[in-house]
């Protein structure tokens, strides 16, 4: 496998924080997500960035590919869009699952899969699937979760060697991730560091968390704890990163404490050469501030380097499907926790995910607690509507059946703020809300089923 460039040390781009991090001192690169970029439409502040020839990844987080479904062309087609647009040496995504097709739901968020051998042929085939589709190399990250499948059947360093021999993958390693799972599921986090391949690491993400009864949430709104830079420093110990990076998506803190940020990364990163017989990743390490021409993978090159691939049986997918089907449904549709999962913690998880959807909502249409009274009364009204109206299509059309939702029980009581509900919904969706007799039939049809 050959030997990623050098990236260094960077920050996850984010629109609150872009003055700041254009004036942050010494930055090599940013990750966007690219979710958030419109290729034909770069945000001005990142252009600057490019044109100072500051690198910038692009960051995936709803390909699914842990998912039971093939990937989604289109999903393709866009991420290798915007790595085209942005210059970028490589894209990264998730080992999760994040919707099921049958029946159609949407979690919001980055779900892990199990570590079995059925899931990791589909991960597998999945990944060989978007490799095929984009126009450079791809690397997966691993994720934090709260909760552990049952009947596993691989480690996680296991499940992470195999799919990187079969496929070619990059690993992208979040050290506060296996934090999170040191704590929520007890792993080791040496175990891993130890026995992954790591020349196939293309770079390390860094975040803040919090613990609350036991429970570790990884909340990228808090500052790094030394407990994130300690597996840092074991990283380091064992190879030299390509690239390490600060993600920070939430309660950004002032400049000089985003700056302080890197700075700690930075001195860990540069605090001497990995231990002996570890491997050395080439084109990374201070002397390596340039990228090299030649270290550029060939994602091409990659995908036939790996093992030959064997086709999946469709009754493997079935099996991954039924399985994840069945747990999003209990996370947010309130069907019963499936045999063999903490109970504990999947109501935790679902915890998690209502607060979520409310506050993504809150934040793409800021005017819905206006319009019901102020933050309190929007999360009341939200979370009661997550209940029973699981998400099947994203956080911007959450948004408006949620809207729907009120409109179609006469909500809010108040008469001004249900005609400027009703106004904002008609404005977004062009159409009007539902006459009497359709609720009355959407009533009646939900009780039936």
């Amino acid at each position: 496998m050959k030997p990623m460039a050098h990236l260094g040390v960077g920050i996850g781009w984010r629109p609150e924080i872009a003055d700041a991090v254009e004036r942050l001192p010494g930055l090599d690169w940013v990750e966007v997500v690219a979710e958030n970029v419109c290729p034909g439409h770069l945000p001005e502040s990142l252009l600057r960035l490019r044109e100072r020839g500051t690198r910038v990844v692009p960051h995936g987080v709803s390909l699914g590919l842990g998912g039971a479904d093939r990937p989604d062309p289109a999903k393709l087609a866009a991420l290798g869009e915007r790595a085209v647009a942005l210059g970028a040496p490589l894209v990264t995504e998730h080992i999760a699952f994040v919707r099921t097709s049958s029946p159609v739901l949407e979690a919001g968020h980055l779900l892990p899969v199990p570590r079995t051998r059925d899931a990791l042929d589909v991960l597998c085939e999945n990944v060989r699937i978007a490799q095929d589709s984009l126009p450079v190399p791809l690397a997966l990250e691993n994720i934090a979760a709260l909760f552990s499948w049952p009947g596993e059947e691989l480690t996680e360093a296991q499940f992470l060697t195999e799919l990187v021999e079969r496929t070619g993958v990059r690993l992208l390693i979040d050290v506060a991730n296996l934090h999170t799972n040191r704590v929520n599921r007890g792993e080791d986090p040496a175990a891993v560091l130890d026995a992954i391949p790591l020349e196939a690491l293309a770079y390390v993400h860094v975040a803040g968390g919090i613990e609350r009864d036991g429970v570790w949430h990884d909340t990228h709104a808090h500052p790094v704890p030394p407990v994130v830079l300690d597996l840092l420093a074991a990283l380091r110990s064992r190879v030299d990163p390509p690239g390490v990076l600060l993600e920070r998506d939430d309660d950004f803190p002032a400049e000089a404490e985003l700056a302080g940020e890197l700075a700690a990364i930075r001195a860990v990163v540069t605090a001497g050469p990995p231990a002996p017989g570890r491997p050395a990743v080439a084109g990374s390490g201070p002397a390596a501030a340039e990228p090299r021409p030649d270290a550029e993978p060939d994602p091409a090159a990659e995908r036939d380097a790996a093992a030959e691939p064997l086709p999946v049986e469709e009754s493997a997918r079935t099996r991954v499907a039924l399985g994840q089907a069945a747990l999003l449904s209990a996370l947010v549709a309130g069907t019963p926790v499936p045999e063999g999962f903490d109970r504990r913690r999947i109501r935790v998880q679902a915890r998690a995910l209502a607060a979520k959807r409310a506050d993504v909502v809150a934040r793409l249409a800021p005017e819905l607690p206006e319009i019901l009274g102020g933050p309190d009364p929007y999360r009341e009204a939200f979370l009661s509507y997550a209940k029973g109206r699981p998400m099947t299509a994203g956080y911007r059309r959450d948004a408006l059946d949620f809207a729907e939702d009120l409109l179609i029980r006469d909500l809010p009581a108040d008469p001004v703020a249900r005609r400027r509900l009703t106004a904002w919904w008609r404005d977004r969706t062009g159409a009007r809300p539902p006459r009497r007799i359709v609720r009355w039939a959407r009533a009646l049809a939900g009780r039936a089923a």
